[in-house]
């Protein structure tokens, strides 16, 4: 599957439109949202409702439809809107007693952990650490698991479930949450590519996981993030096979990431080190083609797990 995933990425064009960040977690939910089954998109809105921020997710909207729409595809930033202040939730650690627990809306906790798993390698042979034990993978099948009605799991529990898995079948998908590179320069890890500096066209600066991130834009609106991926060349005009969509397995999804930020993302220019590299045109547009067939792949996978779990 990874061979095949990857053959996906190269066989794209690439696309104007600008993943992670709000605008990409936008398109893959609206894309995820079109292949639901209808009887379906109402028990997801029956569990949106008990979002506390449901009413701010269709504030001014009239249309029934479109109000449930538009919460489905902005609950999709939920599990990044609580990282803000405005949520005062405490931003916790991966081996605290609590990392692993799934108790619904009553956990205050932003466990910036369940964003990501690293695969761990080293292309220079440097000493890695032992895995985390709490990771996407760990809580995203807990969630699956509870999120079915047959689960025994409450609706709020299953309510927090869904806006969690909305959210990290995307990050699943996005390479740099799938891995963490250590080399001599960067002995203790790059943290999903969080240490190197890269510098786009627009010559500014940024993290390299920064940069992937932000390729569908950062802050947008759902009827933006919808406008952006039904471009003609957007998320919604991607093909996935019903083979790879199929696959459910998130081990399976980080496992692909990891090997397409081995290939691609950490290919040249990008050094073994900490210093700012110039991107080039080449680079910048593998990287829109990746990300683009990374994310039709989430949505695909996303619109799976939910049909499947509420059907």
């Amino acid at each position: 599957m990874v061979a095949s995933a990857i053959g996906l990425v190269i066989g794209c064009s690439a696309s104007p439109s600008l993943a992670w960040w709000d605008g990409g977690h936008m398109q893959i939910a609206y894309v995820a949202y079109k292949q639901l089954d209808q009887p379906v998109k109402n028990k997801v809105d029956v569990l949106l409702r008990l979002n506390p921020d449901y009413p701010k997710w269709t504030a001014g909207i009239t249309d029934p439809k479109t109000a449930k729409l538009h919460a489905f595809v902005h609950a999709a930033t939920w599990a990044d809107d609580i990282k803000t202040k405005e949520y005062n939730y405490t931003r916790d650690r991966g081996d605290s007693p609590t990392a692993g627990q799934n108790i619904g809306y009553a956990d205050r906790n932003q466990h910036p952990y369940w964003h990501f798993k690293d695969i761990h390698f080293s292309p220079d042979g440097v000493e890695m650490p032992a895995p985390a034990t709490v990771d996407l993978v760990t809580q995203l099948n807990l969630m699956l698991a509870a999120l079915p009605a047959a689960s025994g799991a409450s609706d709020d529990v299953r309510s927090y479930d869904l806006v969690w898995i909305l959210h990290l079948v995307g990050d699943a998908h996005q390479p740099l949450h799938g891995i963490g590179r250590f080399t001599r320069q960067i002995p203790n890890g790059d943290a999903g590519g969080n240490a190197e500096q890269v510098i786009p066209a627009n010559g500014k600066p940024m993290a390299l996981h920064a940069y992937w991130d932000s390729i569908f834009g950062g802050y947008v609106s759902p009827a933006g993030a919808i406008f952006d991926a039904e471009d003609k060349e957007g998320l919604d005009n991607r093909d996935v096979s019903d083979a790879a969509a199929k696959i459910a397995d998130p081990l399976k999804w980080i496992e692909e990431s990891a090997e397409v930020a081995k290939e691609y993302v950490y290919a040249a220019p990008v050094s073994l080190g900490k210093n700012p590299v110039l991107l080039t045109r080449e680079y910048e547009t593998n990287a829109r083609n990746i990300a683009l067939s990374r994310a039709a792949l989430a949505a695909a996978r996303l619109a799976n797990v939910i049909n499947n779990a509420l059907r």
